[in-house]
């Protein structure tokens, strides 16, 4: 499939001197104190912190990062104003599906490392080739190689259209979507603005209330209430970040572009907050990959205008731009018991065309880091019978 001339091939490039300038920025840094033995109770861990910093600035390998995304085919164009760049890796099977896949905060690309291969290669991966999609992921308006953005207003809808225009102009008339986090929701905005186009929305998260009817809390399951405490632990204990960034990231955005380790520290602890482990989330989740995406906003300088998508998303709701839905579209849910927001089955089920709902019983917030096989198999399945 010949690309429009407007698309350009793109491979990522990061200098020596910036590689140096972060290893020596780690180096020098000028650490905050600590109450011996509060842990996380005040927010994330110096000493976890210290050690992952040390590794970053000493055992990281950036290159190694750097080739394993250039391995990847990826380009960049121009849409509404603004520079969007993607991965677009097409699988060898002739049938397969495109499938447009959206990243979330503090998140990139990078988290789709692990199941880029089996989506769009099952055969190499134990799969059935029938199976196969041709994988669109793009970096988020303002995050990674997608930014910094220029201009106001690039919240989820405008992004959501941005990528119904991407996939238009990659060729796609028909394709499916799928997305966690802010991905979700831009996901879910792709299918209602072209019903026409996409066969299928699968997410990882979904966020929303009950649809105001007698039954809304009966018949509550186990994985249920432990989604709704998750959800009420988030809420009351969790959500500070949200608040700064919906409010007053700017200001928020001068300490993280400048320091690294206070980048580390503000995504780290979503890391440790997020992921479902048993004390540590880099038992769960490949320290390499984390450091690799962390590494994507200090080199592009992105951590700033990512917080905007907070601030944008917000503000366009409180005008009464709320996410738009389309009821017809079928939706594919996978709810791992450590999401932050997962509403109830029943809930969905009033307002949406449900054909997939998967609950796991392991798995947080960064699925596709913390259970690839497990996300990737319910992606095949929902998608089998849309094909």
């Amino acid at each position: 499939m010949a690309q429009p001339q407007h698309v350009e091939p793109f491979r990522i490039s990061v200098s020596d001197a910036q590689v140096a300038d972060l290893r020596r920025r780690l180096t020098d840094t000028r650490w905050p104190d600590q109450i011996p033995g509060s842990g996380w109770d005040y927010g994330c861990d110096l000493a976890w912190l210290q050690d992952l910093a040390a590794y970053w600035a000493d055992g990281f390998d950036w290159r190694a990062a750097e080739a394993r995304l250039n391995g990847l085919d990826q380009v960049v164009t121009t849409i509404d104003g603004q520079r969007i760049h993607a991965i677009h890796q097409r699988s060898s099977e002739p049938d397969a599906l495109p499938l447009l896949i959206s990243h979330g905060w503090p998140g990139s690309v990078v988290e789709f490392l692990k199941v880029i291969g089996p989506l769009t290669d099952p055969a190499a991966h134990g799969g059935d080739p029938a199976d196969a999609f041709h994988v669109i992921a793009p970096s988020l308006p303002g995050f990674g190689w997608s930014g910094p953005t220029t201009q106001p207003g690039w919240g989820v809808g405008r992004t959501a259209m941005a990528f119904v225009e991407l996939a238009a102009t990659l060729g796609y008339d028909r394709y499916g979507v799928q997305g966690g986090d802010w991905g979700s929701m831009v996901s879910r905005q792709v299918a209602a603005a072209a019903p026409d186009s996409v066969v299928g929305c699968h997410v990882n998260m979904f966020a929303g209330g009950p649809p105001g009817r007698d039954d809304d809390f009966d018949d509550v399951t186990e994985t249920e209430q432990r989604l709704m405490d998750r959800g009420a632990w988030y809420m009351a204990e969790d959500n500070g970040y949200f608040r700064i960034q919906e409010t007053r990231p700017q200001t928020l955005g001068t300490a993280l572009n400048d320091s690294p380790a206070g980048l580390l520290s503000w995504i780290g602890e979503k890391f440790h907050g997020w992921v479902d482990h048993d004390g540590d989330p880099l038992d769960v989740v490949d320290r390499d990959q984390v450091l690799a995406n962390v590494s994507t906003y200090w080199f592009t300088g992105t951590i700033n205008s990512s917080t905007r998508m907070y601030f944008e998303t917000m503000k366009a709701m409180a005008r009464g731009e709320g996410l738009a839905e389309n009821a017809e579209v079928p939706l594919g849910v996978s709810a791992f018991p450590a999401e932050l927001f997962m509403s109830r089955r029943r809930w969905v089920e009033a307002t949406h065309n449900v054909t997939f709902w998967r609950e796991h019983d392991r798995g947080g917030h960064f699925a596709t880091m913390e259970r690839p096989e497990a996300i990737v198999a319910d992606i095949r399945e929902f998608f089998r019978e849309l094909r």
